[in-house]
Parts: structure tokens; C-alpha cells; sequence
């Protein structure tokens, strides 16, 4: 499990944001009543429900689980066998809850998109950490579930992955739209970026070619980022951006970009740069196959 996942949930998945998504989530789902449930069970029935690894994976966003349940029934208990962060087998009794059978009833789907979306993203982040072997850093991107961003992120930092920018604020992104319609040189353009947010805000430039990556140095960037290059043009093009990089007195990084999934990351992860961003991470991940069995107790 990584080390700062604690760190992660409390950042990202505050309680009240938590309850805000779920509680928004479950009434999209009952609107004016659960029509099922509210005629087909006895309104003091209490059930058990056993969620079930149907596929390997890894687990992540077991507090929106929770949340889904205890907002339905807030007197019912959860017992996990497993945590955030951690390898799911087929067969796996993951958590079993215990409450209102109709209350069980209404939470249900909303527990499982949650978590089934969310293991999906760990479950594509761990395989693609896995293949850079640690050589590189795997990072995601804002390409996210609208209003999910934060969940979203949590979970590629369950599956040992790391996160990009949050969003527009905390880091500057120039990118090739911003260089276009700037009227500027990708070098100039940056330097007066530089200018402006000072040194301690991070600034990551995209570049398209070797010459651009160069300006980008010469400017003044902290991350460069070699967008849809191949693995070839990477290896051959760092030995030469390392050294310019050296002569500018400022520790940079290098990452590679687009497109790069499992078929090419081993490859990408041996081109010499430090860190890959993969927008798929969140915005093409899968669901987990996770099932939920409910029964009675007479």
C-alpha cells in the first residue's frame, strides 16, 4: 500500500465532501420513493449483504461504501476483511453489512458504482505501475468524471500511482494551445510565465519536438513534458536535454505523454525519462466486477 494513502484520503476524501456525493448520488436514484422495495418488503425486515470479488483487482473507496449504507440506515454496521490499497482475488468476501433490508435495497447500486468505479481506477494504475517497474512515475491527468475529480484521484493513489494537478490552480500547464495563441515562442511564452507566478509555483511546458523541449528549458520550465513522441524519439532526445538541463542550475523533470497504455509503458519507462502522465487512468478504467448478495435475518 503506499506510504501517504492516509495523507491522500484526508485531502481528497473529506467526510463532508464524502457524504455530499453520496447523499446527492442516492437521491438521484430514489427520487420520490424506492417503488420496489417500499411494497415488496416488510419495513422491519433486517438483511446481511456480502460483497464479492468477482474479478482481481484493487480495492479503493471503501468510505463512499460506507457512506452509501449508513446514510440509508444509520444504525447499520460494516465489517471489511480488506483496505484501500489492497490486492482482490475472485471468490474474496470483501465487507459484509448488516441492516434494513429495505435500507440495503436502496444503497446498493450507489455503494457499488462508487466502489466498483473506483477499484477499476486503482486496478489500471497498479497494472501500469507494475510495468515501470519503478523506473518512472506514473501520474494521472485532469481527465476525469465531472464532480469525481478528488475520488477519482484517491483512487490512482490506491493503486500506487501518483496525482498530476488538481486543476487550474496549482500549477501552471502551458500547452500547445497556450503557446499558439500567445503570439509567442514556446521560450518566450514561458520565460514570461516564469516572470509572473515567481519560482516556487511548479510549471510543466508541453513540447511537441526536440525544439520546443529546448525552449522550454531555456525558459525557465520545471516539468518538460515530450507529448506523443515515441519511446525512440525519447531515448535518444535525453542524454541532450539532461545536459542542457544541468547547465541551467535548476533541478527538471521529464515526462511523456499520450496515448501510452499497457502494450507501451515498459517501453516508455525504459526511454530515460522521470515521470508519465496517462489521462486513461480515470477516464477509460473499467469497472471492477464486484457483486453484492443480500439476505434476510429471521
Amino acid at each position: 500500500m503506499p506510504l501517504d494513502l492516509e495523507a491522500s484520503k484526508s485531502t481528497l476524501l473529506p467526510a463532508d465532501e464524502v457524504s455530499r456525493w453520496v447523499r446527492a448520488a442516492i437521491d438521484e436514484d430514489r427520487g420520490a420513493g424506492d417503488l420496489t422495495s417500499e411494497h415488496a418488503i416488510d419495513p422491519e425486515l433486517q438483511a446481511r449483504a456480502r460483497l464479492v470479488a468477482k474479478a482481481p483487482g484493487v480495492l479503493a473507496g471503501t468510505q463512499l461504501f460506507d457512506e452509501a449504507f449508513r446514510a440509508c440506515d444509520p444504525a447499520s454496521t460494516l465489517q471489511w476483511r480488506a483496505q484501500d490499497g489492497d490486492r482482490i482475488e475472485p471468490g474474496d468476501e470483501i465487507c459484509e453489512v448488516v441492516g434494513k433490508a429495505r435500507a440495503l435495497l436502496l444503497a446498493e447500486r450507489t455503494a457499488l458504482n462508487f466502489l466498483q468505479r473506483l477499484c477499476g481506477v486503482a486496478t489500471a494504475t497498479a497494472q501500469l505501475v507494475e510495468l515501470a517497474a519503478g523506473r518512472v512515475r506514473v501520474l494521472d491527468t485532469r481527465k476525469t468524471t465531472p464532480g469525481l475529480r478528488a475520488a477519482q484521484k484517491y483512487a490512482v493513489i490506491c493503486g500506487g500511482g501518483e496525482n498530476h494537478r488538481f486543476g487550474l490552480f496549482d500549477q501552471v500547464m502551458l500547452k500547445e494551445n497556450h503557446i499558439d495563441m500567445s503570439g509567442l515562442s514556446c521560450e518566450a511564452l514561458t520565460a514570461k510565465v516564469r516572470s509572473q507566478v515567481g519560482p516556487h509555483i511548479v510549471m510543466t511546458v508541453e513540447a511537441r519536438d526536440a525544439d520546443e523541449a529546448r525552449q522550454a528549458l531555456r525558459g525557465g520550465a520545471d516539468v518538460v513534458m515530450l507529448d506523443n513522441m515515441t519511446p525512440e524519439t525519447i531515448k535518444a532526445l535525453i542524454p541532450e536535454l539532461r545536459a542542457l538541463a544541468q547547465s541551467t542550475g535548476r533541478p527538471v523533470q521529464f515526462e511523456a505523454s499520450g496515448g501510452i497504455d499497457a502494450k507501451s509503458m515498459a517501453d516508455y519507462a525504459a526511454s530515460g525519462i522521470d515521470r508519465i502522465s496517462v489521462g486513461a487512468l480515470t477516464h477509460s478504467a473499467p469497472s471492477l466486477d464486484l457483486s453484492l448478495y443480500v439476505e434476510p435475518i429471521r
